[in-house]
C-alpha cells in the first residue's frame, strides 16, 4: 500500500530531474531517511551524512524511478545499504562510540508529545536505555529490529530490504529480540 505522501505526478517530475520536484521529494522523504539512519547508527552527524548520500543516489538514479510505485521501500533499502556500507568501513569500526541520545534534536524527535512532563521523562529514559541496548547489538540484529519495529515493515519487507529469506528474517528478528531482552534485563 502506498504511503500517505505518495504522489505519482511528483515522481514523474523527479524522473526528469526537475529541480523543484527534487526539492519537494527531499522535503517529503527526509524524515523517513534520516530517522532510519539515526536509529541504525545512533549518531546525528553520521545520519545526516547517510541522508545526503541517499539523496545523491536518488538524484543519480532519478531517471530510473518508477513514478507508479511508492518510493518509500526503495528509500528504506538504499538507506539500510548505505548504513551497512558505513558499518563495514574501517573508519566506522575504529570510531564507533555510544549514540548521543542526549542530543536535544534527537531527543525532541523521540518526545511523546503528551504534555505530561513526568511521563515524558520516564518515557525518554526508557527510550534511551532501549536505544543504548539496540546500539550494542550486532548490525544484522539491530537492522532487523529497526526496520520492523521503528520503520513498521513486515517480515517479508524486512527480508526484501536485507536481501535474505523471509524465514531468515523472522528468525533473525526473534534472535534480535532475545538479545535485546538480555541486554535490558534488570535495567527497565
Amino acid at each position: 500500500m502506498p504511503a500517505a505522501g505518495f504522489d505519482p505526478a511528483l515522481l514523474a517530475r523527479v524522473c526528469t530531474r526537475d529541480t523543484e520536484a527534487l526539492g519537494l521529494f527531499y522535503d517529503r522523504y527526509l524524515d523517513l531517511v534520516f530517522g532510519l539512519a539515526w536509529r541504525l547508527l545512533g549518531d546525528r552527524t553520521r545520519a545526516e551524512d547517510v541522508a545526503s548520500e541517499v539523496f545523491l543516489k536518488v538524484h543519480r538514479a532519478a531517471d530510473r524511478l518508477d513514478p507508479t510505485r511508492d518510493p518509500a521501500p526503495w528509500l528504506t533499502t538504499i538507506t539500510t545499504n548505505v548504513c551497512r556500507d558505513l558499518w563495514r568501513s574501517g573508519s566506522y569500526r575504529m570510531s564507533a562510540r555510544a549514540a548521543d541520545i542526549d542530543d536535544p534534536v534527537a531527543s525532541a524527535s523521540l518526545s511523546s508529545g503528551r504534555n505530561d512532563p513526568e511521563a515524558d521523562t520516564l518515557l525518554k529514559e526508557r527510550e534511551q536505555l532501549v536505544q543504548r541496548a539496540l546500539l550494542e547489538l550486532p548490525e544484522p540484529l539491530r537492522a532487523v529490529i529497526v526496520l520492523h519495529d521503528y520503520q513498521g515493515l513486515d517480515h517479508r519487507q524486512v527480508a526484501d530490504v536485507l536481501r535474505i529469506a523471509h524465514d531468515a528474517a523472522r528468525k533473525r528478528y526473534s534472535r534480535a529480540l532475545a538479545a535485546l531482552e538480555q541486554k535490558l534485563r534488570g535495567r527497565l
